[in-house]
């Protein structure tokens, strides 16, 4: 009977590959291809488009699983988190602004966004590349979250699912851009609303394997503020939970992938639907995964294992009868492509907008523009599979941690640059170098020190690193704070930016502003 979750996937892998014929004649221009034209989407769109972008395959398998074991019920607080901070407190703050800001600046990217905004040139060539080289462990902890589901459950070779994965996301990308992209978003987010509640009801149904107590999972599960949790304060349970809160509750307010949305959404009605919508899927969304992965508690170690990349698919396969499983298969292959799709599209815009079109070829057309950037996608799609399988071959159990480093850094260098710049008038361009140069020196320098200070000084460099990337949700937060403060300091401290970069920034007269 496993041939019905076969094709299950297979129906849809064709409805996505429909969606590039459909959509490829809306992806002529530059415009076109990152912004789905001069219009802009409507509320619902943008707001799946953000969600599913948020929530990849990484939640379901590697954090669910490795954090959902650690902080039981707990963990569900980072869904929590993530849909109050993260989405509706992110859209107060941000959409409008951000959509005013950058329509003012005919900014079609982050790095572009600081060249206006900032009157520098050379920080959007730079920040391009960071964005570049960061999103790709971002994109490749997606693919190993989903290979470790099929091969897990299917018994498909890893480097196998990545490949295919990474063909279906590249031919409705190459083709349709990011109107495609946002339509394939809409549907797969139905898809994982619907997976995910058929997923939670069938574990909590099903007792001829486990017999599900949720009392004694409250009361004697794991928790990360017992006594027991913290005998080591900043390495304890308590910090850590705290931390991945943080991380990726704030982290997504600084985020490419994310902070696009606020770009091409069509006007204030639009932006009102979005907070419901997005806020709504994200508390949905973030806590039942969080909360299934905290059902691992009750299954013993012969059959999840002890690899925790491997518990829930693990517990999924265990529980969940074929035919059924392919619909779970596809809410996690639909958690997958969404973020791939967004993330492919941000760092292969920042390199032909910013750096191709910017330093390299001047007088490029739109059109030329726009051919560069669909082969980036591509090129974006390889390198983040070669990492990812690279990756599984070292045997490094690293879906959460290679998110973490991702999110971690490119949060820290942007937060204060980017959510103060959309805010105050009185942030400077030295003040945005400052957080960029500082903040990837003290995640280098942080990932060095804690991890010799997790192994208590007694480790190799090679430990120490692995030690020091297992602390990325901690390492993340601090940087991004640390942005924050360096930012409001120097701006303080350094002549305020020119009348004419204020104008353009912030002129309220502006036609196109969303009132």
């Amino acid at each position: 009977m496993v041939w019905i979750d076969y094709l299950i996937m297979g129906l849809f892998a064709l409805v996505m590959i429909g969606i590039a014929i459909y959509t490829r004649s809306r992806s002529k221009s530059v415009n076109d291809f990152l912004l789905a034209g001069k219009k802009g989407l409507n509320g619902w769109m943008t707001a799946f488009a953000y969600g599913t972008t948020y929530f990849s395959a990484v939640i379901f398998v590697g954090y669910a699983g490795k954090y959902g074991s650690a902080f039981g019920v707990s963990s569900v607080l980072i869904g929590v988190g993530n849909a109050i901070i993260g989405t509706l407190i992110a859209w107060l703050v941000l959409a409008k602004r951000t959509k005013n800001m950058t329509q003012r600046l005919s900014a079609k990217t982050m790095p572009e966004f600081f060249e206006k905004r900032y009157g520098s040139r050379a920080l959007k060539l730079v920040t391009a590349v960071i964005i570049f080289i960061f999103l790709i462990p971002y994109s490749a902890s997606v693919y190993s979250g989903i290979s470790s589901l099929f091969e897990t459950v299917y018994g498909i070779p890893g480097w196998v699912v990545m490949i295919i994965l990474a063909l279906i996301t590249a031919i409705y990308l190459f083709f349709g851009g990011y109107f495609a992209t946002a339509l394939s978003d809409f549907i797969q987010g139905i898809i994982m609303i619907v997976g995910v509640i058929i997923m939670v009801v069938l574990l909590m149904s099903h007792k001829e394997t486990v017999n599900w107590n949720l009392g004694e999972l409250f009361a004697n599960g794991p928790n990360p503020f017992s006594p027991s949790s913290n005998e080591s304060f900043i390495f304890g349970d308590a910090v850590s939970l705290l931390s991945l809160i943080g991380l990726t509750s704030f982290g997504v307010w600084a985020l490419p992938q994310t902070i696009h949305k606020y770009y091409a959404i069509r006007d204030k009605k639009a932006i009102l639907q979005g907070i419901i919508v997005s806020t709504s899927f994200a508390l949905l969304i973030g806590s039942i995964a969080y909360f299934s992965g905290a059902l691992s508690y009750f299954f013993p170690e012969s059959i999840i294992g002890t690899n925790p990349d491997r518990y829930v698919p693990l517990m999924l396969k265990t529980v969940i009868p074929v035919g059924v499983m392919g619909i779970i298969a596809v809410l996690v292959l639909s958690a997958s492509m969404s973020t791939l799709s967004s993330v492919s599209l941000a760092g292969a815009s920042v390199m032909a907008v910013d750096l191709y079109k910017g330093a390299v070829n001047k007088k490029a057309s739109d059109k030329h523009v726009n051919w560069v950037m669909r082969g980036l996608c591509l090129a974006f799609v390889v390198i983040s599979v070669v990492l990812a399988i690279l990756n599984e071959e070292s045997g490094f159990s690293a879906i959460a941690y290679l998110m973490g480093i991702s999110w971690g850094t490119l949060a820290g260098c942007f937060m204060g640059p980017y959510v103060l710049g959309v805010i105050w008038k009185r942030v400077t361009a030295p003040a945005v170098w400052a957080s960029v140069i500082s903040s990837l020196t003290l995640t280098a320098s942080l990932i060095v020190l804690l991890g010799y200070g997790k192994g208590n000084f007694a480790c190799t460099f090679g430990e120490a690193l692995k030690n020091g990337i297992s602390c990325s949700p901690l390492i993340g937060v601090i940087c991004m704070a640390f942005s924050v403060i360096i930012t409001v300091i120097v701006s303080l401290c350094t002549k305020k930016p020119s009348d004419e970069i204020l104008y353009n920034a912030f002129d309220k007269s502006f036609e196109g502003e969303i009132k």
